[in-house]
């Protein structure tokens, strides 16, 4: 009778222990399968593309010990996208950096989901917009600060390369392919003017017409004033598209960022204004006749009420509350 207790007791403990070491074993083969099927496809792609099934099994299934930067995007033709495209070849920038460097790891794969061939991962994740980056950490559900806030920081490499970093502690240096559109367009530039100063070597009083460096002056003005400068840094869209409505917006919603479009209305709508003054003062100052000159007034007063007045309908829009308004609202 000992004996046979003994032999149930070791049963037990055999079944006991086995099943454990057993799951724990599955888990160890499907996970080394799930990261070995991940670096095959970042060995041939940087930024692997995913579909529902794809995204459910190797994204949302654990296990996983691996973190998945995710851009959700809407590159079909017909979807009209730019702003998509532009974002995704920033993304492939900063895949690229990642992949090619010598510090790539099985730690962080980066990839996309297509609303036309992903739009179940769409639903599932309640989302209506795109370009959207998402951060899907090796450990736990995304918190609000793995969503990448792309109307304040712009989809810029290097600004996605500090948010993976903030989020991962993976610091990716971020390599671009040499672009020579700048410095050939600038030695053109140089060419063109150096050109047309030796055409007029023999005469160089335009080198001293004010009226030439008050335009000039005023053009550099009205591009910095515009957000010009901003754009440069943050490298925002030019606009955004909702794919499920199809509606696109020119005009950034917040006071925190903008768009490239944004920029250029309101540069077009202070040099509107700016034509106006210039108009109203030649208008009291010129010694034209009487008649144009009062074209001249009216057609000033015109372009600085019409423009002025979408100028403070447009801060009204991106500063709430904001309580004055002129002509429009």
């Amino acid at each position: 009778k000992m004996l046979g207790k003994v032999l149930t007791s070791l049963l037990l403990l055999a079944v006991f222990f086995y099943e454990p070491a057993e799951a724990q074993k599955k888990k160890e083969t499907l996970l080394s399968e799930k990261v070995t099927q991940m670096m095959e496809w970042a060995s041939k792609r940087s930024v692997i593309k995913m579909n529902g099934d794809k995204f459910r099994r190797f994204v949302k299934a654990p296990p996983r010990n691996y973190s998945v930067v995710i851009m959700f995007t809407a590159l079909q033709p017909q979807r009209q996208c730019g702003v998509c495209r532009q974002a995704d070849e920033e993304f492939q920038v900063l895949a690229n950096s990642w992949r090619f460097s010598s510090a790539f790891t099985n730690k962080v794969f980066f990839a996309s989901v297509d609303f036309d061939e992903g739009s179940d991962v769409f639903q599932m994740l309640n989302m209506n917009s795109a370009p959207t980056f998402l951060h899907f950490p090796s450990k736990g559900k995304p918190r609000r600060s793995d969503t990448y806030e792309l109307q304040v920081r712009g989809f810029a490499a290097e600004q996605l390369a500090r948010w993976v970093a903030d989020r991962t502690d993976v610091q990716i240096r971020v390599i671009r392919p040499p672009n020579y559109a700048g410095p050939l367009l600038l030695g053109f530039l140089l060419a063109v003017i150096g050109g047309l100063a030796y055409l007029r070597r023999h005469n160089l009083e335009f080198l001293f017409n004010t009226n030439v460096w008050a335009f000039s002056a005023l053009c550099f003005v009205l591009i910095m004033t515009s957000g010009q400068m901003w754009n440069h840094i943050r490298g925002p869209p030019y606009a955004h598209k909702n794919p499920s409505t199809g509606q696109v917006s020119y005009i950034h919603g917040s006071s925190q960022a903008q768009f490239v479009a944004e920029t250029h209305i309101v540069l077009l709508f202070n040099a509107a204004v700016t034509m106006g003054i210039v108009l109203l003062c030649e208008a009291a100052t010129s010694d034209m006749d009487i008649g144009k000159r009062k074209i001249m007034c009216v057609a000033g007063i015109g372009l600085v009420m019409l423009f002025f007045s979408w100028l403070l309908s447009i801060f009204r829009a991106k500063y709430h509350g904001y309580p004055y308004s002129f002509l429009m609202t």
